[in-house]
């Protein structure tokens, strides 16, 4: 079996899949892209339309119109909280489509994914030939294959949302370390500056300060000058007389 037939038959079952969801009520639609587990299963963009990847643009519009009429929180009052949350799921698959690059990186999931799961397939049909039970495996029927690849792409579609938000939060943590750093260096540059200011402003008290103070020095000086040049008169002993 190919890869090829295997994607066929996993497109014919998903359309299918389509034609018996296109019934269901604007309460089970906003059930469905507000399941649990939705947070990663919303990541794929056909998954929330329910179309299949080689979908074209204007097909994935006509889908979308059709959907977000039903889900719209204008016509869901009773509900209107879930119904803004499901209609802003919707509204970003669409973006998401009409996005070239966006678009590309979604089909490129679906790639990956069948890749991921033919090696999964080929080992799971090595083992079983090893035990002695024959190269037949459960996916080799269209049912299990096509649930083994909605598992896969999910996987793939959420392995790529962690991959990008951990590069974007190493950009945010670099963009934060980079703005406290030039913060830091600016409050050392106002630090300085706000010395250099104070420093020039009282120039002039410390020249007065010093001038005061060699004043005072010089007076001592000079005072202590005239003293070593007055001449030191001892005093007069007076000389006792006997009454001899």
């Amino acid at each position: 079996m190919g890869d090829s037939s295997d994607f066929e038959r996993f497109y014919s079952d998903l359309k299918e899949t389509e034609k018996r969801d296109s019934v269901l009520t604007s309460k089970q639609q906003i059930d469905r892209l507000l399941r649990p587990g939705s947070t990663y299963l919303n990541l794929n963009p056909f998954e929330v339309l329910q179309i299949d990847p080689d979908t074209d643009v204007e097909a994935a519009k006509k889908k979308y119109k059709k959907l977000s009429l039903l889900i719209h929180p204008d016509k869901n009052t009773d509900d209107r909280e879930r119904a803004e949350r499901a209609f802003d799921v919707v509204k970003k698959a669409i973006k998401m489509i009409e996005d070239p690059d966006e678009l590309a990186k979604c089909r490129e999931t679906y790639t990956e994914a069948r890749a991921r799961l033919a090696i999964i397939m080929s080992e799971k049909r090595r083992k079983q030939k090893k035990n002695g039970q024959g190269d037949k495996i459960p996916e080799d029927e269209p049912a299990a294959y096509n649930k083994a690849l909605w598992v896969v792409v999910t996987k793939v579609f959420a392995d790529r949302e962690k991959k990008r938000k951990m590069l974007e939060d190493r950009a945010n943590e670099e963009k934060r370390r980079v703005a406290e750093e030039m913060l830091a260096a600016a409050e050392k540059r106002k630090r300085e500056e706000e010395f250099a200011k104070n420093y020039e402003e009282s120039r002039d008290e410390r020249r007065g300060t010093w001038r005061q103070f060699m004043a005072k020095k010089a007076k001592k000086e000079c005072e202590g000058k005239s003293l070593k040049g007055t001449a030191f008169k001892p005093p007069k002993i007076k000389l006792e007389t006997s009454g001899k």
